[in-house]
């Protein structure tokens, strides 16, 4: 039976992640913690960018969980088995779909993915750290509520290209961020 409870764990740690991380998102990185998340907001060449920093904090803290479980504070090592689950999801999800870290191109064209990819679009579709709509990573409000918002916040109609234009000073190489 503690197999059971620990998969519920599990699941319900990446559940509780998403809703972390939109905050943190919102919260800390387009507020005080501008400094790291700006390099993924601006066009950028190479692999890696200022911004990944949080990835490794939030690594270092299930990595820490996980040591802390296994010498037998019970429940942390599955908390941060979570975190590490829901870590390969943003990475796969985020980082791969959305920005097109990966070796290779895919755009999708329909269902829950194009939604998600669009909603992040948008979020990148403002200039700066305020204004932005969409800032979770594996859920998406509808595409018409964020365009709606956008258009209450700046005053000007957003397309769907909107979604899908690059940032300026990128190339057909370089994805949007």
């Amino acid at each position: 039976m503690l197999w059971l409870y620990n998969t519920l764990i599990v699941l319900f740690t990446v559940f509780i992640m998403e809703i972390v991380a939109a905050l943190a998102h919102k919260y800390i990185m387009h507020s005080w913690g501008w400094g790291w998340h700006h390099s993924h907001h601006e066009p950028h060449k190479g692999s890696f960018e200022l911004n990944d920093l949080y990835a490794v904090v939030f690594a270092g803290l299930a990595i820490a969980l996980i040591y802390f479980g296994s010498v037998g504070y019970w429940p942390l090592q599955w908390i941060g088995a979570g975190m590490t689950t829901y870590g390969a999801l943003y990475f796969i999800v985020h980082d791969g779909l959305v920005h097109q870290r990966w070796p290779f191109r895919y755009i999708p064209r329909k269902g829950y993915l194009k939604r998600l990819y669009m909603a992040h679009r948008l979020h990148h579709a403002v200039r700066g750290k305020e204004g932005c709509v969409s800032f979770g990573f594996l859920y998406a409000p509808p595409l018409t509520k964020l365009q709606k918002t956008l258009r209450q916040r700046h005053g000007r109609p957003v397309s769907g290209d909107a979604a899908t234009a690059r940032q300026d000073g990128e190339s057909a190489g370089q994805s949007g961020k």
